[in-house]
């Protein structure tokens, strides 16, 4: 009697189609893959291979010895990352002013696209657009330069109004009670217009059908703004949302960097400014490294577990 052979199930086969599915659409798409070949490019030699020097996180790297020839520590710089008295301080600082961003200027492009999109008459539309976007393409040490003309106690616009009215000048760049404000200022100033062009995007594909039931129904401007337009753009709210997050001790270094002074320090070191501070003017690069290396795994997590509880809440996440 034949005994029938049993085989074990072979992905092989699947792996060919995928294959051969991703080269066909190579060749019907090329010319959208050869504009996705530069970034690539970009993230790769960036991004990617940067990461091969994480590893001097777990040594006393020596730049004359290399990365071969230095010597292993383990965890010696992470223990000491997470018991020095700075920590505590850099952590309150950025979470602080992350929350700021969050809460103070995350919504504000949302309402300036909503506001936006309710203008009929174009031209005016066009020229506000222009006018909120223009501090975009300035730099920070542009924005922080006029803040610095605006706010200065010698000859500064603000503090001289201030003084004409009777009242003392106050120190508003070296004031630690100010450095929060100013910096949250300078972020809605430079970036609300920027920030509402995927949200304007997003609101151009909303069904106008939708608009037409709404009025049917007898809604007003803001019902269908509320009922329609908003529920339409909730994805791609969520998905900078999530984004967002991941940026959590990720604030940038060059706007604080040049905020920051003797004065409000205790209030403006970041994790970003205080890895500039201990790699480059101090010469700690393993620590440094590890510093950079802990926020990159906060980051990670935020974004993986910010994304799974969009998922269970309904909504397509990033991935």
């Amino acid at each position: 009697m034949k005994v029938p052979s049993i085989t074990a199930p072979s992905n092989l086969n699947l792996d060919k189609k995928k294959g051969s599915a991703f080269l066909t659409a190579a060749k019907k798409y090329k010319l959208l893959y050869l504009m996705i070949f530069p970034g690539l490019v970009y993230f790769i030699i960036f991004k990617y291979l940067p990461m091969g020097g994480l590893v001097i996180a777990f040594q006393d790297y020596q730049p004359f010895l290399g990365i071969t020839g230095s010597e292993w520590v383990g965890f010696k710089h992470f223990i000491r990352l997470f018991t020095e008295p700075t920590f505590m301080m850099l952590l309150r600082n950025t979470l602080v002013l992350f929350a700021l961003n969050i809460v103070i200027f995350f919504p504000l492009p949302i309402i300036v696209a909503l506001m936006l999109n309710e203008l009929k008459n174009r031209h005016l539309k066009s020229w506000i657009q222009t006018i909120i976007y223009i501090p975009h393409f300035m730099s920070w040490v542009i924005i922080v330069s006029i803040t610095y003309v605006f706010m200065t106690l010698d000859g500064g616009l603000i503090n001289e109004v201030i003084a004409s009215m009777g009242f003392k000048k106050i120190s508003f760049l070296t004031s630690p009670e100010w450095l929060r404000t100013i910096y949250i200022g300078q972020i809605i100033w430079k970036e609300i217009g920027w920030s509402t062009i995927i949200y304007l995007a997003a609101i151009t594909v909303v069904d106008p059908q939708l608009y037409e039931a709404a009025e049917m129904d007898g809604a007003a401007r803001l019902r269908k703004t509320w009922h329609v337009t908003l529920p339409a753009i909730r994805p791609v709210i969520i998905t900078l949302l999530i984004l967002k997050i991941g940026s959590t001790l990720d604030l940038g270094f060059e706007h604080m960097y040049l905020l920051l002074n003797s004065l409000n320090r205790e209030v403006a070191e970041i994790f970003d400014t205080y890895i500039y501070t201990a790699g480059l003017k101090n010469g700690q690069l393993s620590f440094s490294t590890t510093v950079g290396m802990f926020k990159g795994v906060v980051g990670l997590i935020l974004v993986m577990a910010s994304n799974k509880l969009a998922k269970k809440m309904g909504e397509d996440g990033v991935y």
